[in-house]
């Protein structure tokens, strides 16, 4: 069996970040959200938190993991596109947010390892 496509790998790993927040309770309200100049991955509802979640896939840590993917320009691309999220979706404006990370590793989903970073980044 060839092996996965790089997306094709990230879109299996989005959504298996999906299933374990909606196992924690989170309600999905956008899935790759796009606007000029980003992209939300998943925007979710934690109560009356709106939930930005930003999800990392890295087949191994050899030259960095997951986590480690995400610097300075990706940080300022996610909350300018949250900001427009907000102002294009203004039900959803005056509640609290937070900036999620679901970092993710390893070569199948049973031995993926899955790190859920809760405010992995303020505005």
């Amino acid at each position: 069996m060839p092996a996965a496509s790089p997306r094709q790998a990230g879109l299996e790993a989005e959504a298996q970040a999906l299933a374990h927040l909606q196992q924690q309770g989170l309600q999905l309200l956008a899935r790759n959200w796009l606007c000029k100049g980003g992209e939300l991955d998943l925007v979710m509802l934690d109560g009356d938190t709106v939930v930005f979640v930003e999800v990392r896939y890295r087949l191994h840590a050899q030259w960095g993991g997951a986590l480690e993917s995400i610097d300075a320009r990706k940080v300022a691309r996610v909350v300018n596109a949250a900001r427009l999220y907000l102002h294009k979706e203004a039900r959803w404006a005056h509640h609290p947010c937070r900036f999620d990370v679901i970092a993710l590793e390893g070569t199948a989903s049973k031995d993926m390892h899955l790190n859920w970073l809760r405010n992995a980044f303020e505005s």
